[in-house]
């Protein structure tokens, strides 16, 4: 089998490195994690493996609704990194960050306060912090080659798209239905899907494919419907524990982010586990025996 030092690197990010296989890609998800865009230089074992095989639970639950693509997590995939890997299409990426937010929090909350909108969405007055929304809301933003991305309205984003308001609405509506049928799904494991984020592309045929990851603790907020409540903060199932005690340690939030403690990282790969285990009713052994050389 193929080795991955003999596969061309075509990008590293933060947690995913992208190899190319010729007519597909080869996109493997590391242990690594960052807070306020810097990569700490402790691992989370096993967090590449969690993303993985929930991204696949994703796109095989998701298949009705579009296109993705996802490949092969065995077949093509070099033994050195079963588990964290995938085979996948390769896709024309669109330029844009597909956010559906069903409950108001995070950068949507502090958008809500100062201006009582979300993305230039006018928002019902009197909202709480963590309150269900009347309807998920579509805020899409710009991919960011350096810093941050930046949050955009409907307009621009068909001018992102060269101006093609058709295929945006495509990518809206698109957006809007998938997080809607996860958010139903994820609920009735005991799981809020709070807000996500998709990245869509073309297919070589043009069509509107799924890409990326979908749907994991890195990309969406997790809460457990169990002590939920409006009003306040929730307990998520992503890295938020390290981004507490990562601003709880006096650390400017410059690079280089500091190592993480033991029970940090116990507690952080715990909650990737539990994540996994609700929202697919498996036990994440099962995915190591389905990828397993």
């Amino acid at each position: 089998m193929t080795a991955l030092s003999d596969l061309p690197l075509i990008a590293s990010g933060k947690v995913r490195e992208l190899y190319d296989l010729g007519d597909r890609l080869l996109l493997v998800a590391t242990d690594r994690i960052s807070t306020y865009d810097a990569i700490h230089p402790t691992p989370i074992p096993d967090k590449g493996k969690v993303l993985t095989g929930l991204s696949v639970f994703w796109f095989e639950l998701l298949a009705d609704r579009i296109p993705n693509h996802f490949v092969s997590a065995t077949d093509g995939v070099p033994e050195e990194v079963r588990g964290r890997a995938l085979v996948v299409q390769k896709l024309s990426m669109l330029p844009v960050e597909c956010i559906v937010r069903g409950y108001i929090t995070g950068s949507g909350w502090k958008d809500y306060l100062a201006t009582g909108k979300v993305s230039g969405l006018d928002l019902p007055p009197g909202l709480q912090e963590s309150e269900q929304l009347p309807e998920p809301l579509y805020t899409p933003s710009t991919k960011a080659e350096v810093g941050h991305d930046e949050a955009i309205d409907f307009d621009q984003t068909i001018d992102l798209l060269g101006g093609d308001r058709a295929l945006a609405e495509r990518v809206r509506d698109a957006s809007v239905e998938l997080y809607a049928k996860a958010a139903e799904h994820a609920r009735s494991r005991g799981v809020i899907l709070a807000d996500t984020k998709f990245e869509l592309g073309k297919g070589a045929d043009g069509a509107l494919t799924l890409g990326d990851e979908v749907l994991t603790p890195d990309s969406s907020r997790f809460w457990p419907v169990k002590g939920y409540a409006v009003g306040r903060g929730q307990t998520s199932f992503d890295k938020q524990f390290v981004r507490d005690w990562a601003s709880g340690t006096g650390w400017d939030k410059k690079p280089p982010a500091p190592p993480i403690p033991d029970d940090v990282v116990a507690a952080t790969r715990a909650k990737y586990v539990e994540a996994y285990e609700l929202i697919t009713g498996q036990p994440f052994d099962a995915w190591l025996e389905r990828t397993a050389a």
